[in-house]
């Protein structure tokens, strides 16, 4: 881990700690922490739309927006936090190396699909359990967003899939971890719907309303 990786590491945990414990001592029950990872950044743009617009791009605006309603709409019932902020490359072991440091309850890798075929349509998520408690867990809130998407904004449900990724193998077997594919960037129709902002958002509020719902909160 390279030395701004380490420093945005301690703060985000600094941050943690301050949210989550009293100047007593004495531990408060704290809120659920979520880590949001937008897939690729800098160098590495993921998938592309005929027009340009480049998943990485696709997959912080949809975080960005998580992160912003649980805010404003939610009033913070969860603590949140991205692997990037910005259009930076983060390693994949750096990324879950957080989620494990802020022993998080649930961890969700954003991405956007690619297929030859350019009629192939609609999301998929993927699990790595490593425990049964993690299967489920993580089965139970991929099902949820999944039912959010294709119930609320019509996206269609190619289902629940294993996948062999390393965001989802080297993360903490006692948490919720799952990689979204949210929608095919070599479809027309799914990449004009994923590059505005008003679809983003509508992505952002299912997923953020399926974290909630899943938790009990």
């Amino acid at each position: 881990m390279n030395t701004l990786n380490q420093i945005t590491l301690l703060l985000f945990c600094l941050v943690f700690l301050n949210l989550t414990y009293t100047q007593n001592g004495k531990d408060q029950v704290r809120n659920p922490i979520v880590v949001i990872d937008p897939g690729h950044g800098g160098k590495d743009a993921g998938a592309t739309t005929r027009t340009g617009i480049k998943e990485k791009d696709i997959a912080l605006g949809i975080a960005s927006k998580i992160v912003v309603l649980n805010n404003t709409l939610f009033e913070n019932p969860i603590v949140l936090f991205l692997t990037r902020y910005t259009d930076t490359l983060i390693s994949l072991s750096d990324r879950t190396e957080l989620s494990k440091k802020l022993k998080a309850d649930i961890f969700i890798s954003i991405h956007c699909n690619q297929a030859i075929n350019r009629t192939a349509s609609g999301t998929e998520v993927f699990i790595h359990p490593k425990s049964e408690v993690q299967a489920e867990e993580s089965a139970y809130l991929g099902f949820m967003i999944q039912k959010g998407l294709a119930d609320i904004l019509g996206i269609k449900n190619r289902g629940l899939k294993y996948g062999n990724f390393q965001v989802l193998r080297d993360n903490d077997n006692s948490n919720a971890t799952v990689l979204l594919e949210l929608g095919f960037l070599s479809q027309t129709d799914e990449a004009i719907y994923l590059s505005k902002e008003e679809s983003q958002s509508a992505v952002a509020l299912v997923i953020l309303q399926s974290i909630i719902k899943f938790l009990g909160l």
